[in-house]
């Protein structure tokens, strides 16, 4: 008929990309390669996503579709919106040093707003059977995992389980003066942050996220902490006790990246070179003075 315009599949599906710009993301098939603490990722990161979005408050892509099912993949999957711009993280030096810290500014607004988010219970978003009452608890589970992921690597902390967990333990009541769950991202280094015209246009990678406390952020880090974030997020001073679980979220994000790269594998030891000594300077910092 005059009236139909018939296309052939390639056609359409040129036309569908034009129209529907979108990102897909597949997990794995199966756990080989992951870390006990990598539970639920792809889960985690729909549910977040949505957490997000329904506050309004940070721009974040839109899931088009989530499929958990494994029905017509062999890994769970979804599709989202593409974000305008590129990675904080390529940038680099394309922009001057006024437009970086404007950025690291906004960071820290963005991620109080984040964190104004609230939740009932500490740890997963998705997985009830690991959420806590406790902050407490919440960390030495995510630890102590992660100092079982070393141990069937043989990988070298350069200080026992034993004394890590001990040492968490003595900390307990530092620990038990958060009574407020709030989404953490975790991971929101400048990679997973998407800028264009000096301005931010979106936080991608949700896939680590979960009901914490602020400071177990990246941006918190050691490696990562910096005066215009803090600005921007709205705390330049720390209590003691507020130092001591920062020194002991380093501790967590180090041990996790000291032992990733066994599971990962990664071509060379460079990571758990660069993130050995970093959990060696929170280690100290631990075990300078007891709250």
């Amino acid at each position: 008929m005059r009236t139909k315009n018939k296309q052939t599949e390639t056609e359409i599906r040129t036309l569908a990309k034009r129209a529907f710009p979108a990102v897909l993301k597949i997990a794995a098939p199966d756990r080989q390669g992951l870390m006990i603490n990598e539970a639920d990722l792809m889960a985690t990161e729909v549910a977040a996503m949505q957490l997000v979005r329904a506050d309004g408050r940070v721009r974040v892509p839109e899931v088009y579709y989530a499929d958990f099912s494994k029905e017509v993949c062999s890994g769970t999957y979804f599709f989202m919106e593409a974000l305008e711009g590129a990675s904080y993280s390529s940038l680099g030096d394309s922009l001057s040093e006024e437009v970086h810290q404007e950025l690291r500014r906004r960071v820290g607004q963005v991620e109080r707003a984040i964190t104004s988010i609230k939740g009932t219970r500490f740890g997963s978003l998705v997985d009830e059977s690991r959420q806590y009452n406790s902050l407490y608890d919440w960390l030495y589970e995510l630890i102590a995992n992660v100092l079982t992921d070393a141990k069937r690597k043989d990988i070298w902390i350069g200080v026992s389980e034993e004394a890590i967990l001990s040492a968490l333990w003595q900390d307990k009541a530092i620990f038990d003066q958060v009574n407020q769950p709030v989404l953490v991202h975790w991971d929101l280094w400048e990679g997973n942050i998407f800028v264009k015209d000096s301005g931010i246009t979106g936080i991608i990678d949700w896939e680590r996220a979960m009901w914490g406390e602020t400071y177990m952020d990246d941006r918190f880090r050691s490696h990562s902490r910096n005066v215009d974030f803090l600005r921007g997020y709205g705390q330049e001073q720390f209590s003691e006790e507020e130092w001591r679980r920062i020194y002991w979220y380093d501790v967590y994000l180090y041990l996790t990246m000291m032992t990733e790269g066994a599971y990962r594998e990664y071509e060379d030891d460079g990571v758990y070179q660069w993130a050995k000594p970093m959990f060696e300077q929170a280690w100290d910092k631990l075990a300078e003075k007891q709250v």
